[in-house]
């Protein structure tokens, strides 16, 4: 196999990989909360190669010196957390964070912690009979309750008693509300910033998570929605996905176009060696 073989080769298996990106965000563009994948893509190593001295000819200005490349790879997909445009719908569990942040929740009985703008919450019965806030699947929504006394701070789930409706502030601050107009608290609703978007890794059901063998706290911080920060939590709507459909569809036909050309590379080259083993002396 020769250069110009593996030059496409390689660069078909990094198209192929962005072209099944570009339709996984196409068929998540009606998904709540859905953040479009961006691709990065790097040259392979390029050689400079030496022409043979009979290549030295009188009067010949093409230079002895000439680069040999081997395609280009995928490197990186990372989600792109821009705003998705936020939808009212008037549901006391839908929630639609506005500003660079992310709801936390925990994904099994060890405790371990995923993130989501996914706001289309529920409330469920746990294990123990509580109502608590929960994603679709299940998962349940961190609060931070500062204890009484002492002023700890424990991480648990939004519980929401009987007889109490659930009310949020645009500080993510929970409360009960009963009735007759008591209230209770709840707690705080916990909002993560991700400082290193690159690093999340994306999983199934709307979900991140921090790229194995990275420190949580390097990737993703708590953080308080202020007015310095430009973050609220709005109740009773959802943020839409941020995928824009034109601009999908005009990335897919250039990628389409892209293969198409090494895919013929590729051809030309297979014909080219067809060629030189068909020659005889």
């Amino acid at each position: 196999m020769n250069g110009s073989m593996i030059n496409a080769v390689v660069s078909m298996g990094g198209l192929q990989q962005k072209l099944d990106m570009i339709a996984d965000n196409i068929a998540n563009v009606n998904t709540v909360g859905y953040k479009r994948k961006e691709a990065t893509f790097e040259d392979l190593l390029t050689n400079v190669r030496k022409q043979p001295n009979d290549f030295r000819q009188p009067g010949r200005m093409t230079p002895l010196d000439f680069n040999q490349g081997w395609g280009s790879q995928l490197t990186m997909i990372k989600p792109n957390l821009e705003q998705g445009t936020i939808a009212t719908t008037g549901k006391d569990t839908d929630f639609a964070i506005e500003g660079n942040a992310l709801f936390e929740v925990i994904v099994n009985a060890n405790g371990d912690r995923a993130y989501t703008r996914n706001g289309a919450f529920q409330l469920t019965v746990n294990a123990n009979g509580d109502n608590i806030l929960a994603t679709a699947e299940g998962y349940p929504i961190v609060s931070t309750v500062v204890t009484q006394p002492g002023n700890v701070v424990v991480e648990q789930p939004v519980t929401v008693p009987d007889g109490y409706k659930l009310d949020i502030g645009a500080d993510g601050s929970a409360q009960g509300v009963a009735t007759d107009g008591t209230t209770i608290n709840l707690g705080t609703i916990k909002l993560m910033q991700a400082t290193r978007p690159s690093a999340l890794t994306q999983l199934d059901d709307n979900l991140f998570s921090v790229a194995e063998g990275l420190n949580v706290g390097d990737v993703i911080q708590v953080v308080t929605p202020d007015a310095d920060n430009a973050i609220a939590l709005r109740q009773g709507s959802l943020e839409q996905s941020n995928v824009d459909m034109s601009g999908e569809m005009t990335e897919l036909i250039n990628v389409q176009r892209a293969y198409q050309l090494v895919a013929r590379a590729l051809t030309s080259s297979d014909s080219m060696m067809g060629l030189a083993n068909g020659l005889r002396r």
